[in-house]
């Protein structure tokens, strides 16, 4: 599986003008506690409600970047998305923990 580093989200997000997907897929209570702007949240806990549409969500041919809290069930969902025929799937490295340590410390620490 490839990977991204939180420097490599912070350039993203300053310059989102390439077509890459970003997942964020903690829980909704971890949302309310710490984010960033242009995710879209499939929180693993919701599995049922929208595997059956990925699809529809994710497009197939575009690249995507997967965040969490550490990098553990960003790495299960990139798993997830290349079983589902997804290429261009990059897990990023350490979460939203490593980028509020790394790159923005205003972003909280749970």
């Amino acid at each position: 599986m490839d990977v991204v580093t939180v420097q490599d989200l912070a350039r993203h997000l300053q310059n989102p003008a390439d077509s890459v997907q970003l997942v964020d897929v903690r829980e909704p209570h971890e949302l309310e506690i710490a984010q960033l702007p242009g995710f879209t949240n499939l929180p693993l806990s919701a599995y049922e409600e929208w595997s059956q549409k990925i699809q529809v969500i994710l497009e197939p041919d575009q690249e995507i970047w997967v965040l969490c809290h550490h990098g553990m069930r960003s790495a299960r969902m990139c798993q997830w998305l290349m079983s589902q025929g997804y290429t261009q799937v990059k897990n990023i490295t350490g979460g939203i923990h490593a980028y509020s340590a790394e790159i923005d410390r205003k972003i909280p620490v749970y």
